[in-house]
């Protein structure tokens, strides 16, 4: 049972995906508390000069306590047109546009409230195109206690983990002593990023997955395990 435990992200990068493709269970730890400038509220797209980013704005009543479930967006700024604006203007070209903007329109056609809500579907848009099946599950829905490492063991003792996937630079702070204490297997992703096919000349990488979707489609999940070789249009 290999379990992998991360926070939710807008329009998530393929490290995220390849993470969850690996997983027998991917749990969202949704309620921590909400960090500015970070993944949480926003990604990058390829555009004509390199990169851009798409930004959800979001209302903060205080960065020190404010937890990601109850980050509100603010829909006074009319980001949610700029989004899809952004998306149609620099994939249209793109070999499956078609394929996947129409759910972008209905995505972004939906009043969203609360950040976590809008990182969720998007999660779950990339994730069923690309065709991964692993359950999705929410910390906060599970009878777990603890702090940061403590947080994490106390999800992998519910979920009857017998290994547990984290991303690299979290061995910074996680050591194998506590997990192996528990009988959990700790394993670190290290994930070499694939190259493939994109818009524009060059290759930019890390960007949200959405890029790897409309360039190579139903190849995408292949690609992103780097389980077979890349012959995208």
């Amino acid at each position: 049972m290999r379990v992998t435990i991360l926070q939710p992200s807008y329009l998530p990068w393929l490290g995220f995906f390849e993470q969850m493709s690996r997983s027998d269970k991917f749990v969202l730890l949704d309620d921590v508390q909400y960090t500015r400038r970070d993944w949480r509220n926003r990604n990058r797209i390829r555009v004509g000069e390199g990169w851009a980013w798409l930004t959800v704005p979001v209302l903060q009543k205080s960065r020190f306590t404010q937890s990601l479930l109850e980050t509100r967006i603010d829909n006074s700024v009319s980001w949610r047109k700029k989004h899809l604006q952004s998306l149609r203007l620099h994939y249209c070209k793109s070999p499956y546009f078609e394929n996947y903007f129409p759910r972008c329109e209905q995505l972004y056609a939906k009043d969203w409230e609360f950040l976590f809500d809008l990182c969720l579907e998007t999660i779950r848009l990339l994730q069923e195109e690309i065709g991964i099946e692993t359950p999705l599950l929410r910390s906060s829905e599970m009878k777990i206690s603890g702090t940061k490492t403590e947080r994490l063991l106390s999800i992998c003792r519910e979920l009857g983990a017998t290994h547990y996937l984290s991303g690299e630079s979290a061995s910074d702070y996680i050591s194998e002593k506590d997990f192996s204490s528990q009988g959990i297997e700790l394993e670190y992703q290290h994930y070499e990023h694939p190259v493939y096919p994109q818009r524009y000349p060059g290759f930019v990488p890390h960007l949200s997955a959405i890029d790897l979707l409309f360039n190579c489609g139903k190849q995408s999940l292949g690609i992103l395990k780097q389980a077979e070789p890349i012959r995208c249009p």
